[in-house]
């Protein structure tokens, strides 16, 4: 029984030494694969492979996007940091607008866009937008809005100018007393 107890021991310290080598081996595989990639310029795991680029680009056609404000029974300045741009279907493209409350007190507003042609509305995506949210402006206070557009290149090939109009509209109700001083919002 002895030497058969002393067999199971070295089979034992065996299997334990050949499990802490796999360990030992699985754990330094990782770096000296990430070496060979990086020497190779295979699978490189620590840089991109090329830039990400938008396959969705239609860049035989171009669009002229035409910006216009408006303000209904608003005394703010509202206007486009540029009047037009021009964009090759399925291309991200960011703009921006100006706004002034010349109001002495705070009022909120919503922008409201429109199209022209009116069928343009069905292919223009915005991903960001001043019209998403109510805009509240203290008194005097002017600000840059951004516009993050995509015009789908599904767009009928007859149609090559888009006009984005927005009409900022005032909330009713809704002068800001906390930021003017006054319960009605009168300083």
């Amino acid at each position: 029984m002895n030497a058969h107890a002393t067999e199971n021991r070295r089979l034992l310290v065996r299997l334990v030494i050949s499990a802490v080598v796999m360990f030992g081996f699985g754990f330094v595989l990782v770096p000296f694969y990430e070496k060979i990639c990086e020497v190779t310029g295979i699978n490189n795991l620590l840089k991109p492979d090329v830039v990400a680029a938008n396959t969705q680009v239609d860049e035989s056609r171009w669009i002229t996007v035409q910006f216009d404000s408006n303000v209904h029974d608003l005394p703010w300045r509202f206007s486009p940091l540029q009047q037009s741009v021009r964009v090759h279907p399925g291309e991200l493209v960011q703009v921006a607008y100006e706004v002034t409350n010349t109001r002495d007190f705070a009022v909120a507003g919503q922008a409201v866009p429109s199209y022209g042609p009116q069928l343009a509305g069905q292919y223009f995506r915005k991903m960001d937008c001043f019209c998403f949210t109510q805009q509240t402006l203290a008194p005097g206070e002017k600000r840059t809005m951004p516009v993050v557009f995509v015009v789908d290149p599904a767009l009928p090939a007859d149609v090559n100018t888009i006009t984005l109009s927005y009409t900022f509209f005032e909330i009713a109700g809704r002068r800001i007393s906390a930021l003017a001083g006054g319960p009605d919002g009168r300083s």
